[in-house]
């Protein structure tokens, strides 16, 4: 079920940044000052990584039961 979650959230920031939603970047200001702590830039190269990665967490949680 954290999978899932992760997904989800992942699936949103892609969104967001991917097709940017100008009322919302500033709702996710604090994700990108945490992400900015690891060297991460969010913009829009990294809403499509985001939802990459979203689809990818999916089907590894569901072909990988209780990860």
């Amino acid at each position: 079920m954290i999978t899932v979650g992760v997904a989800v959230a992942l699936g949103v920031i892609g969104v967001v940044y991917a097709w940017p939603i100008d009322g919302l970047i500033s709702v996710f200001a604090p994700v990108a000052d945490a992400a900015a702590g690891f060297g991460l830039v969010l913009d829009r190269e990294m809403g499509y990584l985001s939802l990459f990665a979203s689809g990818c967490l999916l089907v590894a949680g569901s072909l990988l039961p209780g990860i």
